[in-house]
C-alpha cells in the first residue's frame, strides 16, 4: 500500500549520515496541484508548510523539520500553505 512516512525534527547526525544536504533542493509557491510518485521519495522540509493528502487517504500535514518518504505508485494532492524548500532524494 502507497502511504507517506514521516519523522518529525530527525536529529542532525542521521541527516548528516543520509547525506540529506548533498540533495538537490526544490522549491514551489503557495498552491495545490495533483501529483503521482514513479519511484520512491524521500525529502527533509526546510521551509513552509503543505497538507499531502493520498488518494483515498487522509490528508498529513507536513513543515520545518519534517524527514519525508513518499511510496512509489500514490498519487496524491497537494497544497502548500506556505512556500515550500525541500532537499529531495528519489530511489
Amino acid at each position: 500500500m502507497s502511504e507517506i512516512m514521516v519523522e518529525h525534527n530527525p536529529s542532525p547526525a542521521k541527516l548528516e549520515v543520509m547525506g540529506v544536504y548533498d540533495w538537490p533542493i526544490w522549491t514551489k509557491e503557495v498552491s495545490q496541484f495533483l501529483w503521482t510518485y514513479d519511484s520512491n521519495e524521500t525529502c527533509y522540509i526546510l521551509e513552509g508548510e503543505v497538507i499531502v493528502t493520498p488518494e483515498g487517504g487522509q490528508p498529513v500535514q507536513l513543515g520545518e523539520g519534517d524527514l519525508v518518504t513518499f511510496s512509489a505508485g500514490m498519487s496524491c494532492t497537494w497544497q502548500i500553505h506556505r512556500n515550500i524548500r525541500k532537499h529531495y532524494k528519489f530511489s
